[in-house]
């Protein structure tokens, strides 16, 4: 079953993920201005399947389509469009909520709005990354993974 979001999570996600992208370099706004960056609700379970992912057991915060600028070849033109998807649920439950929490085995403070806005900023500078051809490993290494 795919997971669902309230209407009132999606405006504070939204506010949210306005503030970031205001906030962000103007390099990377540039960077923005060459492929398109959209934001749903959750992957389509088409996507779940396709990575073997299960919608119930794993959180998907955003994923770049297309072929990455540093594989681009002249035979792979016309191929798959690039985009950038941001997933709202996959975000917000990686963030631990819009609710602040302690967690009871660590003592740490989980969640608010301040983790889902420091999520978002992580996924969209990490789907980025993928488009300019950033491995896991390369985003791991600079802290958006």
């Amino acid at each position: 079953m795919l997971p669902g979001i309230t209407d009132e999570e999606r405006r504070a996600f939204d506010d949210l993920f306005g503030e970031v992208i205001q906030s962000l370099p103007d390099a990377i706004h540039r960077l923005l201005e060459e492929v398109p960056l959209a934001v749903e609700d959750h992957p389509s379970q088409e996507v779940y399947d396709e990575m073997g992912l299960d919608p119930d057991d794993d959180d998907l915060c955003g994923l770049h389509t297309g072929i990455p600028i540093t594989e681009r070849c002249i035979e792979a033109s016309g191929q798959v469009e690039d985009s950038l998807l941001i997933f709202r649920r996959g975000i917000i439950d990686q963030a631990g909520g819009f609710e602040p929490w302690i967690d009871g085995d660590s003592g740490d403070a989980v969640g608010g709005p301040d983790a889902v806005r420091e999520e978002i900023r992580i996924t969209v500078l990490h789907e980025i990354g993928h488009h300019f051809g950033l491995t896991e490993e390369d985003l791991d290494r600079l802290g958006y993974a």
